[in-house]
């Protein structure tokens, strides 16, 4: 496979709003030599057109098959400071998302949630690289059989929780996995905007945790085989395209479907 045109990757988004998102991810994508194809539950696209997976972010998964309370966890969280490239570009983002942003009726939620574990089935059954942004990442574990926190608030009672799409929140990445090779450190600086998370107790049937938070949050999973590209992170890195760590997320994915 040659040429940014020969590589498409499917991204999927809510049918209404969630344009901020689609636009940073189309650029991260083309940053990272392919094609993006957005794909709605109303705009879809044949999945046999393309050659990998984004599962976008935006409104919680709704499919939930068990909720539990979130247990008390201790930690901190360091201040960040901000990098020129930050103070240029997140404001725009944050502009952008303040913009186009909308919130979605329920019965949307849910026709995207079916839209996606379609999609994901799909992309599981023929081998397309999948990368899971935030609810992404919450609906493959859901998809395969695990379990989400409808609410964090447990774990941050002797640490303030971050909502913030600055890099704001460090997380501890596993060594000897695949998102440890990508981003090439131990640690990382992260953004969040998310509200539930995966319960670490239990995983979708052949993830592992690639990525925690000081508070024990999870910040990425991905699967126990090494030869399958499926990773998904609790952040936004779309977000974050002055950030080589971010953007290797991107290239990383496009490098696997070129070789699909």
């Amino acid at each position: 496979m040659a040429g940014r045109n020969a590589c498409r990757i499917g991204v999927t988004g809510p049918d209404r709003g969630g344009y901020a998102a689609w636009a940073a991810t189309r650029f991260a994508v083309w940053l990272a030599g392919a094609t993006a194809v957005r794909m709605t539950p109303r705009r879809t696209q044949p999945l046999d057109s393309v050659h990998a997976l984004i599962i976008g972010g935006g409104a919680d998964v709704g499919l939930l098959p068990d909720e539990v309370p979130a247990e008390t966890a201790t930690g901190d969280d360091a201040w960040w400071r901000m990098r020129l490239l930050d103070v240029i570009s997140l404001p725009l983002i944050w502009l952008l998302r303040a913009a186009l942003g909308k919130r979605q009726p329920e019965a949307e939620r849910a026709a995207r949630d079916e839209f996606e574990l379609a999609c994901f089935e799909h992309a599981c059954k023929h081998e397309l690289p999948v990368l899971g942004i935030c609810r992404g990442a919450q609906l493959i574990n859901v998809a395969l059989g695990g379990r989400l926190f409808r609410d964090l608030t447990g774990f941050y009672e002797e640490s303030a929780a971050i909502r913030s799409i600055l890099p704001r929140k460090s997380v501890a990445i596993e060594p000897q996995t695949r998102l440890h090779a990508i981003i090439g450190d131990e640690r990382c600086r992260v953004n969040a905007l998310h509200r539930q998370a995966i319960d670490a107790a239990r995983l979708g049937s052949g993830l592992r945790v690639a990525a925690r938070e000081t508070t024990g949050v999870v910040q990425a999973i991905e699967s126990v085989d090494t030869h399958a590209f499926l990773l998904g992170v609790q952040w936004h890195p779309e977000y974050l395209p002055q950030h080589a760590a971010h953007r290797r997320l991107f290239s990383a994915l496009v490098a696997a479907a070129r070789r699909e």
